[in-house]
C-alpha cells in the first residue's frame, strides 16, 4: 500500500458514518502494523539493536523483542 492510500484511509476514518470509519480505521491499523514490521526488519538487517528499535518505537526492549524477536524473520538477539 502506498502512503497516499494510507492517508486516504486515515481521512475516511474521520467519516460521519461510523461503520465506514471503523472499517477504514481497521484497515489503516493493519497497514501500519505491516509497515512497522517492515521497518523493524530493515533496522535489524542494518545492525540495529532491539534497544535502539524499542527507543524509536517508544516501547521497552522486552516488548519489541516479544513482538518481533521470535518470528525467525529477524537476526538473533543483540
Amino acid at each position: 500500500m502506498e502512503a497516499d492510500e494510507l492517508m486516504s484511509l486515515v481521512k475516511v476514518a474521520g467519516d460521519d458514518d461510523p461503520k465506514r470509519a471503523l472499517a477504514a480505521t481497521a484497515a489503516a491499523r493493519r497497514e501500519l502494523e505491516r509497515l512497522e514490521a517492515v521497518q523493524v526488519r530493515r533496522a535489524r538487517a542494518q545492525g540495529g539493536t532491539w534497544a535502539e528499535i524499542a527507543t524509536a518505537l517508544g516501547v521497552s526492549k522486552q516488548a519489541v523483542h516479544k513482538k518481533y524477536g521470535g518470528h525467525g524473520l529477524f537476526h538473533s538477539e543483540r
